[in-house]
């Protein structure tokens, strides 16, 4: 067993404070003196006894360390080599330790420190070891050659030099001076003083030492293991990169990948088209599935994921254009004028859906472009008159050969926006059959609560389609689906009248065809009176399809007659067209100029506007039949039973045979006889002719009426009293009876014709013969009727002066 002997002695010495290195006894140490405190003491050191006390700071971030920041335990050293750098002024020394010293304390003296320290050197003798040193200096050692595995920084001098050291704790100030990492844990050697302890500390150490070495190999070796991984397939895909160049393949990937790159697309979208992508790129670029998957990536990349406009949210400059585009069409500029104010004031409304009906030439096409035009949209148009198919709205699966989007997914790609104005041109003419109904797909893309999230067969992502702008057309709602129709707001257009026309030719249609033919308003000139004859006896429609092709016949006829004759301008007037244009093509039905019995003006609406309709009526001699002619509707011949059924019941009141339906046949006739016709509101007309023939009563040829009746009388509302009200203008009639639930109807009329004529609202069909029949009976019954025109105003009113005792009525109209 060794044996310990004790010296301990005070000494004064110069104290140089290091930072993050320990100095232990035995061992040479390399110190590198930057601080003036320092470098005075190992001046001072140097000048005497060439002794300095080495401690460590606590904290190396502290540049003037007071005793509370050193370690208390340090190393008493002998400097053996000095050097100064001369330009940094910074001193180098090598010093030996030689024994170990615990810090009483430091204070200031020219410039550095000195410290009162007492030195402590334990001494043991080992000459004759025992098993507990043995074993000691056996765990030292092996810990030792592990420690070395990790580090083969050190050279197998090392390990000699360590196996030649018999002291514990000289082999433990040895290991812990040389391999050590952080400088607490040299510390924590440092400042045992017993040998064996240290060495247990040393041990210990060590032990934690190897296990934070063996993790940190570890770890180094899953690095170095992945990046030898990532090297070796960056140097394959470099290589397969280089032989796809060499033969043209994975260009389009590249391609590809490099669009969607500079693209800002949904999550969604993006993960989507990266998977199509990375299974691009393991494709032969000739087989049929990558073609299939390339066209897919390209559609979708087309699509604009992210492409909007500004809509224009000035109201005036918006009227403006529509006011530009389009003469008249008041309901339908309001209505889009209100979409953009409330659009001013929530911007992110959504899900405006409008569906345009009427005849065919009334402008529901342009006036979807010019929609768009107000609101700096983009316009694309797409038909769908004659679809059948299904997949012409939702698309084919795109593993189908030739399948492509539907007409939506393409409209949105050529128009380049999400939020354009879409028209949707005709509607009520798609068609259903094996293939399935495309108007149940057009379910999703018309409601608002869905279109957020459309999914096209082909693209297979959502599409949100709630920023568009859902524009339909109709010819009428008969063949458009019920909960189709519920998805969206109807706005109904009227016929245009005679005056609308005009000014619609005017404005429109002649400049576009004069441009058209090379012409301006100063070589030629139509009048007014000849567009008017153009629109009555040349054209019969709703709209103002067959007048623009008028005008570009005359503008044809009239560049023709400038060139020949060598004129600079040419006049075209009324008595003009028949030149041009032949005879008139239209002749209307001359009205009556006197009071004819059985025959009365009715009033008809056709799909080119309204038209006077004569009903003729003559009985004659036989066994009570009654005789329909002029290609009549259902509708019309019950009407025609219902006036016979009424007549019976009334035929006191008006002089008529009690048994007329047994000895009179009765022949009622529609002219044209080749037009068919049908509908209610002709049952008032046949009423009034069937008393007038079976009573000889003549019917006033200066009246026209329309209205529907029923068994007790009464007079039903009907529809389209516009055009027939204008009808009976344009053929010189200026009184109209209609029924009195239809006067609600008169501020949607043409003014030029609420000026002009004297609208007399009925309630039963004895008010409709009272004014219709020249009874000298049938006026003292009715109440006399004045017109007058109120001061002021060119309106007029129709005042009904009642039988004495009841109330007088009063009807503007």
């Amino acid at each position: 067993m060794p044996t310990y002997r004790e010296n301990a002695a005070r000494q004064t010495l110069p104290l140089i404070p290091l930072r993050g290195i320990v100095a232990f006894p035995g061992n040479n140490i390399n110190i590198e003196l930057e601080r003036d405190l320092s470098k005075n003491a190992c001046e001072a050191a140097l000048s005497s006894e060439m002794v300095v006390f080495l401690v460590t700071q606590k904290d190396t971030r502290v540049d003037d360390p007071t005793a509370d920041d050193l370690f208390v335990t340090g190393t008493v050293a002998r400097i053996r080599q000095s050097v100064k750098h001369p330009k940094t002024g910074t001193l180098r020394i090598v010093a030996e330790g030689f024994c170990r010293a615990t810090l009483v304390e430091m204070r200031m003296t020219d410039g550095y420190y000195t410290a009162e320290v007492i030195t402590k050197t334990v001494t043991a003798d080992f000459s004759s070891r025992d098993i507990r040193t043995e074993a000691m200096l056996a765990d030292l050692m092996q810990s030792l050659g592990e420690m070395l595995r990790y580090r083969p920084a050190f050279s197998q001098n090392f390990e000699i030099a360590a196996r030649s050291i018999n002291n514990p704790g000289l082999l433990a100030d040895f290991i812990a001076a040389q391999l050590f990492v952080r400088y607490e844990d040299k510390q924590a050697v440092l400042d045992i003083f017993d040998p064996m302890r240290r060495a247990e500390k040393t041990l210990l150490l060590m032990e934690s030492e190897i296990e934070l070495m063996q993790t940190e190999l570890e770890i180094h070796q899953k690095v170095k293991q992945a990046m030898d991984d990532n090297q070796r397939d960056y140097y394959l895909r470099e290589q397969l990169h280089a032989i796809e160049y060499e033969l043209g393949i994975g260009e389009d990937g590249d391609e590809l990948k490099k669009r969607m790159e500079d693209r800002k697309l949904p999550k969604e979208v993006r993960e989507k088209l990266d998977r199509e992508i990375v299974k691009l790129g393991r494709m032969s670029p000739g087989s049929p599935e990558a073609n299939v998957i390339y066209n897919y990536v390209d559609t979708c990349l087309n699509i604009p994921w992210e492409k909007r406009t500004r809509d224009r949210v000035d109201i005036d400059a918006a009227r403006r254009i529509l006011d530009a585009d389009h003469d008249g069409l008041k309901k339908i500029k309001e209505r889009i004028l209100e979409f953009l104010a409330v659009k001013q004031l929530n911007p992110d409304l959504k899900n405006q859906i409008l569906c345009f009906v009427g005849p065919p030439g009334v402008g529901k096409t342009s006036l979807g472009a010019s929609i768009a035009r107000s609101m700096k949209r983009k316009y694309v148009r797409v038909s769908l008159g004659g679809i059948r198919d299904e997949s012409d709205i939702r698309g084919h699966r795109k593993t189908y050969i030739g399948s492509m989007p539907g007409r939506i997914i393409e409209a949105l790609t050529q128009c380049g926006t999400l939020n354009p104005v879409m028209l949707l041109d005709e509607v009520d003419k798609m068609c259903a059959d094996v293939h399935g109904d495309p108007a149940s797909a057009l379910l999703e893309v018309l409601d608002g609560e869905q279109n957020s999230a459309f999914r096209d067969h082909f693209i297979e992502l959502p599409v949100d389609l709630s920023e568009v702008l859902f524009i339909c057309t109709a010819n009428t709602l008969d063949t458009v689906p019920r909960p189709l129709l519920d998805r969206m707001e109807v706005i109904e257009l009227n016929t245009y009248t005679p005056s609308e026309k005009l000014a619609i030719a005017k404005n429109h249609l002649l400049p576009k065809q004069l441009k058209r033919h090379g012409l301006s308003r100063r070589t030629l000139k139509i009048t007014d009176e000849a567009i008017e004859e153009l629109i009555d006896g040349f054209t019969r429609e709703s709209g103002v399809r067959n007048l623009e092709r008028e005008i570009g016949a005359l503008c044809r006829k009239g560049a023709k007659v400038l060139v020949e004759e060598e004129r600079k301008n040419l006049v075209i007037d009324k008595p003009d067209l028949e030149k041009y244009l032949g005879p008139r093509r239209f002749l209307d039905d001359e009205t009556a100029k006197t009071d004819l019995v059985g025959v009365t003006n009715g009033l008809a609406y056709t799909e080119v506007g309204g038209d006077l309709l004569k009903v003729e009526v003559l009985p004659v001699e036989g066994s009570g039949k009654i005789e329909l002619t002029g290609t009549l509707g259902d509708v019309m011949k019950e009407s025609a039973h219902i006036a016979v059924t009424w007549i019976r019941a009334h035929c006191a009141e008006y002089g008529i045979a009690p048994d007329f339906y047994k000895t009179k046949d009765i022949h009622i006739h529609v002219p044209e006889g080749a037009v068919p016709k049908d509908g209610p509101s002709a049952g008032v007309t046949m009423t009034t002719s069937l008393v007038s023939a079976l009573s000889g009563i003549p019917v006033r040829c200066d009246i026209a009426m329309t209205g529907e009746i029923t068994l007790t009388g009464r007079v039903l509302a009907i529809g389209g009293l516009r055009e027939k009200s204008t009808a009976a203008y344009t053929r010189g009639i200026r009184t109209l009876l209609i029924p009195k639930d239809n006067m609600r109807d008169i501020p949607e009329l043409d003014q030029n014709v609420v000026r002009e004529m004297t609208f007399l609202p009925c309630e039963t069909l004895t008010d409709v013969l009272s004014r219709a029949l020249r009874c000298p009976a049938c006026e003292e019954r009715l109440p006399v009727l004045e017109c007058a025109e109120e001061p002021g105003t060119d309106t007029k009113t129709a005042a009904i002066l009642p039988p004495l005792g009841e109330p007088a009525r009063y009807n503007r109209i």
